[in-house]
């Protein structure tokens, strides 16, 4: 029997449809950064993000019902920095830092949620190295050489040491990261199908955003922010991450590239800081300050957004960890009066432990925490609540909405 000619155009108008939503070009989005972007956050922890209703939902879309981390089928990732050589793969728990791991960093979730927004295929190309600055490391070209202060010359000066090394030493180190990040950037895209077995060239691909994460070693460099108490102090920061994202998007060809600068924000907001934190107020703010500076100008309105990454920080955490180590003191006190050997002493802080905690508390701690603070303490439940924030801040800057939330 034929079919009606109406059916038949019908027909080939939804295979024309279909054919047209394959060939959505692939979207690529690279995500920069030091050791936060790395990410230090062991998978045992992503148990943590079940155990607050809040979070809960979000794990869900972390791991298999068996608890296995997901793997996302339509999301792929090349990530250099985190391990010896290059990780490819479709997307899934591992991908952060390779020392002590499996790990996950902002990525996981970034893919999870970046997925969201688009029924398209994703490609995260992730450049992280720890212990990484900007004023020198990723320094832009477009920012100039680094120039040493008058403070930071006397006192190479008065130590008697030779300059010209130095200044030789620093201009080397200059922009080396920056160069390897665009190189691989640039590498991977010449080679799409290297990475994403099943892209398609005819579908093409669209830079579709860039992430950074960074700031902890500009943060406590004196040297070369020697004002950095003061208001002010990091203006420096600012004005050359401007010229990063002026950079990035000139070498890469797409003068509008939605940036997304991840503000640092261990501890959490300073206006929550406890007595032993207050010394550091005024330098993390300053800082937090200049990194979010540059969403503000002009030239970057509606196409440059800062993410607060404070407000993912785990209070009861920190709360936690106050009491914890407030009991190893008194265990090293003791330990100190009676001089006492060291596994004594770790029988006392033991003992102290299972009295001035709760055994909740204890879970949450031992679930929760694997790194140290400034590695946000190592726990999934605020990594993925930053990788989540990131992607939704990408995608209110690129005007999209959930398809599939």
């Amino acid at each position: 029997m034929k079919l009606p000619i109406r059916i038949i155009l019908f027909s080939s108008l939804l295979a024309s449809f279909a054919s047209a939503a394959d060939r959505k070009p692939l979207q690529v989005y690279i995500l920069a950064g030091q050791s936060n972007m790395q990410g230090h956050a062991q998978v045992r922890t992503f148990e943590h993000i079940g155990m607050d209703p809040k979070t809960a939902p979000m794990l869900s879309e972390m791991q298999n019902p068996d608890g296995t981390p997901k793997v996302l089928e339509d999301v792929w990732i090349s990530s250099i920095g985190c391990a010896d050589s290059e990780q490819t793969g479709k997307l899934t728990a591992g991908f952060g830092a390779s020392a002590g791991g499996p790990k996950i960093g902002p990525e996981f979730t970034f893919g999870i949620t970046i997925q969201k927004f688009t029924d398209a295929p994703v490609l995260l190309i992730k450049t992280s190295w720890g212990g990484k600055s900007l004023n020198t490391d990723f320094r832009p070209p477009s920012a100039g050489a680094y120039e040493f202060n008058e403070k930071q010359l006397e006192t190479f000066a008065k130590q008697g040491k030779d300059l010209a090394a130095i200044k030789a030493e620093k201009a080397e180190a200059t922009g080396h990261y920056y160069r390897l990040m665009m190189d691989h950037v640039k590498s991977v895209l010449a080679d799409l199908k290297r990475v994403v077995p099943d892209y398609d060239p005819a579908r093409g691909h669209e830079l579709a955003g860039f992430v950074w994460f960074q700031g902890w070693n500009d943060m406590v460099d004196q040297g070369s922010y020697p004002d950095r108490d003061k208001p002010g102090g990091y203006d420096a920061y600012s004005e050359v991450m401007a010229d990063f994202i002026r950079d990035v998007r000139q070498d890469l060809g797409t003068p509008k590239l939605p940036f997304v600068i991840g503000v640092l924000g261990v501890g959490g907001p300073v206006a929550a800081y406890g007595p032993d934190q207050q010394r550091y107020k005024a330098t993390h703010q300053n800082f937090r300050s200049a990194m979010a500076a540059p969403a503000q100008l002009p030239e970057f309105k509606g196409n440059v957004a800062a993410v607060l990454t404070e407000q993912y920080w785990d209070a009861e955490l920190t709360l936690l960890r106050g009491k914890e180590n407030a009991l190893k003191q008194e265990a090293k006190k003791r330990a100190n009066e009676g001089k006492l050997k060291p596994a004594e002493e770790r029988a006392i802080f033991e003992t102290l432990r299972a009295e001035g905690l709760t055994e909740h508390e204890r879970e949450i701690l031992e679930k929760g925490v694997s790194n140290q603070e400034y590695h946000y303490l190592g726990s999934a439940k605020i990594m993925a609540g930053i990788g989540k924030g990131f992607a939704e801040a990408m995608g209110n800057l690129k005007g999209l909405k959930p398809t599939n939330p």
